[in-house]
């Protein structure tokens, strides 16, 4: 592992974060927006999955009485 000076480290991080592009204030929003819309639709479909399974179950333990 080579070892460098801290100034040496500092001046290479300040190069690597003036690389880094980043997003505007509307890719933020539309992206922040879409992920609320994902997790909305993963929430409903979980919570029909789970209806329709626990139906299914509770038909299927009722089979037997």
């Amino acid at each position: 592992m080579a070892r460098t000076n801290p100034f040496t480290f500092l001046q290479e991080v300040r190069q690597e974060v003036s690389k880094v592009v980043w997003p505007t204030r509307r890719e933020t929003t539309v992206t922040t927006i879409m992920v609320f819309i994902m997790v909305f639709l993963a929430a409903i479909f979980f919570l029909l999955a789970d209806q329709a399974l626990s139906f299914i179950v509770g038909q299927l333990l009722t089979i037997g009485r």
